[in-house]
């Protein structure tokens, strides 16, 4: 295979919502640079980016996937990504290693909510976008009616830098073709073929002057804001060519233009012309930015945070953006090259694990196959597998020229359920299976609750975790069951007491003798517990204080009410007697243990249950079915805001009443909606509820006492 330098290379995630057709395109894409001798199909399994199990299984995407077209002279990487809104962060993800974004619509629904998302995305990122109508050949694209009303949609949401440079060519035997507003020439494709037209100079008649006039447009948008281009176009009312593509170029690379293309994935109609496209307009590495890392520390103090240029003359320098885990080959690491040229057997040191790493058999990947390759260029997407100490995000490179870069942050994962294995066999394999599944997907949490003793695994959402439990069983011969977790209430008290706690046991010999007085009084949420000691004249030995301590911090560990935690209390030790023989610390520890649970009878306790902090999207038309619902659920709705066609509400809600929110979700918005969720505080539960976890609590055992 033919190394290319940095200006030869195109790297694109190709991004949008679901059943957009995006995994579709790609395979076309690659059919058509005659990179597979058939085009893949998603149905059948072998569309080159689809080769995960769970995904086949489940017809959805959940992973980025990277694959290569070779098209006249250009490298054009192809980074596949999800578009179920709960999978978002994983298209997030995928704009780091690339320049620029082809934003995936569906020709017959139009803007979705995850394309609105992906493309604030690629705004926070300064990452120029190809709008790119996708599904041309369904029957319910719409005609030119369909095709004005969505360019409308485009400008009205994105601005009117999102501009047309090609029109759909529709007949009776449906879309077969593309007139290039560039060029003004008309390509036209047989449906189901290898993705190649046919270029002619004549535009049907039909579509002829609505083609003029939007060359016209797009010229004229071209040339706005340069005084030579605009002196050209009023000079002989349009741009040479060679002036048009080059400005153009430079539009789109510094964002002011979002051109809109057309094509269908399925039937391979102007896959061609996407390609000629992206190798034309579409930055290269070596035209963005240099790359900034994060300051480096240097003998324990800050230094001033570096940049690099994409250049093969700077030291080599790369970053891990993704991590697989392959049954053959292991670990492969994926990575862009940020500067040098990455050869191999190369020895990198790992700046952030402060290791040396081999690169044996350097590879460039098409879906899951890895094709050799002797060096990567800076601007460069590969992958290496077997890499001992490297994870995702990880910056690696030559000794002497460090440099940290900072992949964009993930969200926190918004749903939890409880996992527990099925037999002891399981119990051994699930730790170390749940944490290879972590070096894969990030998003992943596992550990247990210190106080219900769960295991619990916490992830986008129930898809994303029934997935995980599926690859445990499929990948690592694990099964486990999943349940929703238990809801880590807490107890307090609202009201102050004060009590005696006297603990005396005669057995024989040597007895037992403790005695304290203590007061309680509650504290602000959040502030945990306090202990006072206000033991004056020696009433008890300073040795035994920290026993009556211990002991009221061991019971309220057991709680009072339903054996939930007792937190936000002060405690007041301020007299007490003890016996010259029978005292010592257990008895002083039983003491405070009784003293504790009387003045919990004074002290009005209550359950605390945790309030998560909820942030609701789904598109407007659904905002009052979900303020409804929040209100069922005793949610406290703190704001909404609106963007585009999307509402964000914000709101507090019980842990209690969310266990089940992403199912709900998805049947109450038919899809459309996400949340994301965290605990915010805790807040007293209300009487009638309180009542019914009482009920069915299990209250603690009491100490005998005499």
């Amino acid at each position: 295979m033919k190394t290319y330098q940095g200006s030869e290379i195109r790297n694109v995630a190709v991004v949008g919502h679901a059943q957009s057709g995006k995994t579709t395109l790609i395979a076309a894409l690659l059919h058509a640079a005659k990179m597979t001798p058939t085009q893949g199909r998603v149905a059948d399994g072998s569309a080159p980016t689809a080769y995960d199990e769970e995904e086949a299984a489940r017809g959805l995407t959940m992973q980025n996937a990277v694959a290569f077209a070779e098209w006249q002279g250009v490298k054009i990487n192809l980074i596949d990504t999800p578009g179920f809104h709960m999978f978002s962060h994983e298209a997030r993800a995928a704009l780091f290693p690339a320049e620029s974004a082809v934003i995936a619509v569906n020709a017959q629904n139009g803007i979705e909510p995850v394309t609105e998302r992906v493309w604030r995305y690629a705004e926070e990122a300064h990452l120029p976008r190809i709008v790119l109508v996708n599904q041309m050949d369904h029957p319910k694209a719409g005609g030119e009616a369909g095709l004005n009303a969505l360019l409308d949609d485009l400008h009205e949401r994105w601005g009117r830098g999102c501009v047309p440079v090609q029109l759909p060519i529709v007949g009776a035997d449906g879309f077969h073709g593309v007139v290039d507003l560039v060029t003004m020439e008309a390509h036209t494709y047989t449906p189901g073929g290898d993705g190649r037209g046919k270029a002619s100079a004549e535009i049907p008649a039909a579509l002829a002057a609505d083609a003029k006039a939007r060359h016209e447009a797009l010229v004229e948008l071209v040339a706005e804001g340069k005084d030579e281009l605009m002196e050209e176009f009023f000079d002989k009312g349009t741009l040479a060519p060679e002036h048009l593509i080059a400005a153009l170029h430079e539009a789109i690379r510094e964002d002011r233009i979002f051109p809109v293309l057309f094509s269908s994935g399925l039937a391979n109609v102007a896959a061609d012309r996407l390609l000629d496209f992206i190798k034309v307009y579409a930055p290269a590495p070596v035209e963005r930015a240099p790359v900034a890392s994060k300051p480096l520390a240097a003998d324990g103090v800050d230094a001033a945070s570096v940049t690099r240029k994409v250049a093969d003359a700077e030291p080599a320098g790369l970053v891990v953006f993704k991590t697989m885990s392959d049954p053959f080959a292991g670990r492969i690491s994926f990575f862009k090259v940020i500067s040098g040229v990455i050869k191999n057997e190369a020895t990198l040191e790992n700046y952030t694990r402060r290791s040396q790493e081999k690169f044996s058999h350097l590879s460039v990947m098409q879906g899951r196959k890895a094709t050799e390759v002797p060096e990567l260029h800076a601007g460069d997407l590969g992958a290496v597998a077997k890499l001992r100490d490297t994870l995702t995000g990880d910056t690696l490179g030559i000794k002497g020229a460090e440099i940290q870069v900072e992949l964009p942050p993930l969200p926190e994962p918004a749903m939890t359920y409880a996992i527990e294995p099925k037999s002891r066999a399981d119990e051994d394999k699930l730790a170390p299976a749940i944490h290879k599944l972590m070096e894969e997907d990030l998003l992943i949490r596992f550990f247990r609750d210190p106080q219900t003793n769960e295991f619990l695994i916490a992830g986008a959402g129930q898809p994303h975790i029934e997935a995980i439990v599926s690859r445990l069983k499929k990948r690592y011969h694990a099964e486990v069951t999943l349940k929703a977790p238990k809801v880590p209430y807490r107890e307090t008290i609202r009201g102050k007491a004060d009590a005696q706690g006297r603990h005396k046991k005669q057995t024989g010999g040597h007895g037992q003798f403790g005695d304290c007085k203590i007061k309680m009084e509650p504290l602000p949420r959040g502030a945990g517990f306090e202990f006072v000691n206000d033991i004056f004249g020696g009433a008890i030995p300073k040795g035994f204080i920290p026993a009556v301590e211990k002991g009221i911090v061991e019971s309220a560990a057991r709680g009072y009410l339903a054996g939930y935690p007792v937190v936000d209390f002060k405690v007041i030790l301020y007299d007490g007697s003890y016996h010259e023989v029978d005292s010592n610390e257990l008895s002083f520890k039983m003491a405070g243990r009784i003293a504790f649970r009387k003045c919990m009878e004074q002290a009005k306790p209550c359950l605390l249950e945790p309030i998560m902090k909820v942030e609701i999207e789904a598109p407007d038309e659904f905002a009052g079915t979900l303020m409804g619902d929040l209100n069922s659920r005793r949610g406290r709705v703190q704001g909404m805001e609106t963007k585009g066609r999307t509402t964000v509400i914000n709101a507090e809600v019980p842990m209690a009443e969310m266990l089940t929110y992403g199912t709900q979700l998805t049947a109450m918005t038919q899809g459309k909606g996400s949340y994301r969720m965290e605990v915010g505080h805790y807040d007293i539960v209300p009487q009638p509820v309180a009542e019914k976890i009482l009920a069915n609590a299990q209250r603690p055992v009491e100490e005998e006492e005499e």
